[in-house]
């Protein structure tokens, strides 16, 4: 089983309790793993089909709603 090295949210402090400094190497993985996987679930919302439908849909409400053209007079 693999270990979860993505330490997910956490806030990186120079130094802890005991003065130990944080190994930023490691807190960069980190940040980049977590940008990672929120750009994943975007690519996933965005490649739904009923996000996707979004613009057609309110085409045509609008369509639907907008005002009759008034007919000219001859």
């Amino acid at each position: 089983m693999p270990v979860d090295r993505q330490a997910r949210n956490i806030e990186w402090k120079v130094s802890d309790e005991t003065g130990a400094t944080t190994n930023w190497e490691a807190a960069t993985v980190a940040v980049l793993m977590d940008i990672r996987r929120e750009i994943q679930t975007l690519n996933r919302l965005l490649a739904c089909p009923n996000f996707q439908a979004i613009p057609g849909r309110l085409k045509r409400i609008s369509q639907n709603t907008a005002r009759p053209k008034k007919k000219r007079a001859r």
